[in-house]
């Protein structure tokens, strides 16, 4: 959110366990409904193959954030 008041495009990414805690967060910082991204929980557990699956999807929406940004 740092970057983004300095008009730097940029995007929070996390698991959809803390979804929660960064809507908070968006809240205390000033920016309320900040559009972020949330993968599935746990990553840590995750095989490669998934891993790609999941950075492919999430790479996709990422850019249409920023582009909309």
């Amino acid at each position: 959110m740092t970057a983004e008041r300095h008009n730097i495009p940029a995007l929070a990414v996390m698991t959809d366990r803390f979804v929660s805690a960064a809507e908070l967060m968006s809240r205390v910082l000033g920016m309320p409904g900040y559009e972020f991204m949330a993968i599935p929980h746990p990553v840590s557990s995750a095989d490669d193959a998934a891993l790609c699956n999941m950075a492919g999807a999430t790479a996709a929406r990422m850019a249409q954030m920023l582009v909309r940004r």
